[in-house]
Formats: structure tokens, sequence, C-alpha cells
């Protein structure tokens, strides 16, 4: 983006566009993916991915990258993306059984996790040593390398196990239908919600935060906002020892407990020693985020039918990842109408909130998810 000169909005406008495809087709994405072979939809993905990545650099080479370009990219990769997050979820049954569902979970989130740790070092590193554009096609190979691994898989892509056409919108229906009527589902999508809500609002505000009330220097910020990927490799090789010690209806449960609490640091963050209050905060909600999202999606790919797996999964992305828009909008009001620090404080309170709602479903009164009944 600065290879292009642009301003904050225009960085804005990207950013939002790559969340909008999560709103503009989020659900009718479930229902087609549950009418098509699910590593068959990864692999399009994955190579829709691979090409438009690899346009950027292409255009900058020649002379034709623009923003316009840049935003009809950045629209068209989140629909892939979409596409891919949702069959993801709904594969992983297909490649284990039942009781290895949430040891696949946890792995697939450490993956993501030391994604996140080491991307940016690696990025910045890349840009660097070759350029923007060229950083990006390296990205687009990592999209390629998806395409190669996901081809070794020798398990055969099962046949969808829709096979009737019905009208979207009735498939929409069904899925949310579905998602409303198990009161465990609905109740861990709205805590999750109401999560997302307010850490969203939360990472809005964080570099406005470290850079310009705690004044850190960029060097420090990086590093801080690098933390919550620890949490996040913590969660995942944890996960399933936690669910095999105490059950996975239980560690669902203490995570979203224990962690909650830590957040009540981040907002007492001063540049002296006090800064670990940050990476404490970001370390434990990671974790905590990690095993809430490992039992959670253990829970639905076990009682959720196989023909409806994809809608449920794209209604929970929806509702889940819809939101973090409002969040960030809330947060940014919240800070102008009170100050950052004091905006931190209302956001982190309210977060210690989103247990409630678990408080109404039978997951306190469970061990392990084996013990509730799908209702269809």
């Amino acid at each position: 983006m600065l290879a292009l000169n642009a301003g904050p909005v225009e960085v804005g406008v990207l950013s939002a566009l790559q969340m909008a495809a999560f709103l503009l087709i989020g659900l009718p994405a479930g229902v087609w993916v549950d009418r098509m072979r699910r590593r068959r939809v990864m692999l399009v993905s994955d190579l829709a991915r691979f090409l438009l990545l690899a346009c950027i650099p292409l255009a900058a080479e020649v002379g034709l990258l623009s923003i316009g370009l840049m935003f009809a990219i950045a629209l068209l990769a989140g629909v892939a993306q979409v596409f891919n997050d949702v069959a993801d979820q709904t594969y992983l049954p297909e490649l284990v059984g039942t009781g290895q569902l949430t040891d696949g979970n946890s792995k697939l989130e450490i993956v993501r996790s030391g994604s996140f740790l080491s991307g940016p070092a690696v990025g910045g590193a890349l840009v660097q040593l070759l350029g923007a554009p060229r950083t990006l096609f390296a990205t687009a190979l990592g999209a390629l390398a998806s395409v190669f691994f996901l081809g070794t898989i020798k398990a055969p892509d099962k046949s969808p196990a829709v096979t009737e056409r019905t009208p979207l919108l009735r498939g929409i229906g069904e899925g949310l239908a579905y998602l409303w009527r198990d009161r465990l589902l609905r109740m861990l999508a709205i805590s999750t919600v109401a999560g997302n809500l307010c850490t969203s609002a939360v990472l809005g505000l964080s570099v406005l935060f470290l850079a310009q009330v705690v004044k850190l220097p960029p060097g420090t910020i990086g590093l801080l906002l690098m933390s919550g990927g620890i949490g996040g490799l913590i969660g995942g090789f944890t996960g399933s020892w936690l669910s095999r010690r105490y059950g996975t209806a239980r560690m669902t449960w203490l995570a979203v407990a224990l962690g909650s609490p830590f957040g009540l640091l981040l907002p007492m963050t001063q540049a002296d020693w006090r800064v670990v209050c940050f990476a404490v905060t970001s370390i434990a909600l990671t974790w905590s985020a990690t095993l809430l999202n490992v039992g959670q999606i253990t829970y639905r790919q076990t009682v959720t039918p196989e023909h409806l797996l994809g809608r449920v999964n794209a209604s929970v992305r929806f509702m889940t990842w819809g939101i973090m828009p409002l969040g960030a909008v809330l947060g940014g009001i919240l800070a102008q109408q009170m100050g950052v620090r004091e905006a931190l404080w209302v956001i982190m309170g309210a977060r210690l909130l989103t247990f409630v709602p678990l408080l109404f479903s039978p997951l306190p009164r469970m061990r392990d998810f084996t013990q509730a009944q799908a209702r269809s």
C-alpha cells in the first residue's frame, strides 16, 4: 500500500473488503459446499488465491498496479477464503474418526497460530529483501503449496451428501434453523459473537493505544502484537491433552471462564515493567479463544448431520466473523468519547460477561460432548 501512496481511507477499505466476503457470500457458501466435494472446493479456492495474489507482482512489473486492482483482488481473494474455511471445517470429519476430532482441530490451530506468529517477521524480512509486490508472490506460492499438499491426501474425496438441489434461501434457512434448535450450538455461537465483538474492538485500538497512549517504539509494538500467536500455540498443543484429562466440554467451559479475567490487565499497560500486561493478556485470551474454537468446532462436527455440516459451519462463521467490523467501529466510538485507555476498561469489563450465555446451556453440567444429544 505504501508503493501506491495509499492513505488511511484506502487501507481501511482494503481491510473491509477482505472481511466483506464473509458477509456477502458466507451463508450461500455453506449451501454450495454441502453440494460439492469438500477437498475439491479447497483445491479450487487455493488455486484461485494463488492466481489472484500472483497478479499483484505481475501488475507491478508491467506498471498496471493500482488501488482499484488491489480492491478487486482483496474482495475476490476473500470470497475464495470463505469457501476454503467452510470446506476446511466440513472436510476434517471425513479424514478422522469422531474420537480424533479434538486432536485434529488442535493441530490445525497449531498451524494457524504458527503462521500468525512467524508471518509478520518473515513478511517484514521479505519486504526488505524483495520489495512488497514480490513478497506477495511468495505468499501466492504458499497457496500453491497448499494445493500440492491437499493433492497428496490419499483418502478418497467423498461425494456430497446433498443430492437434492433445494432453493438457495431454503438451504440457508435449514442451516440456521439447525443451529438455533440445538441449545448448546446456539449458546456457543452467542458467546463467541459477544467475545469477537469485544476482541475486534480491542484489536482496532491496540496500535493506537500502544503508540500514542503508552508511547512505545515500533519494534516493541510489533513484538507485543505478535504475542497472541504464543497463546494460540499453547492452546493448540494443550487442547488434546486437556480434553483427554478433563473432557472436551469442561475444557471448553474452563477456557472461557479462566481466560476472560486476564483481559483486565490490558488497560494497565505502561511503558515500564507493566508492558508485560499487554503480552500476558494477549497470550491468555488467545489461549482461551483457541481452546474455545477447538471445543465448539469439535462439538459441531460431532452432532451435525453430514448433509448440513457445511451450512451450519457457514452460519456460525457468518455470525462470529460478521460482527467484527461492528466491534471495530464500536471501539473507535468509545475511544473518541472517553479516551482509549478508558474505552479498553469498558470493553474488557464487558468481555468478562461472554461466558454468561454458556450458563444457560448444558455445557457446565457436561464432561464430554458425547453426553449431548443432537436435535434434528
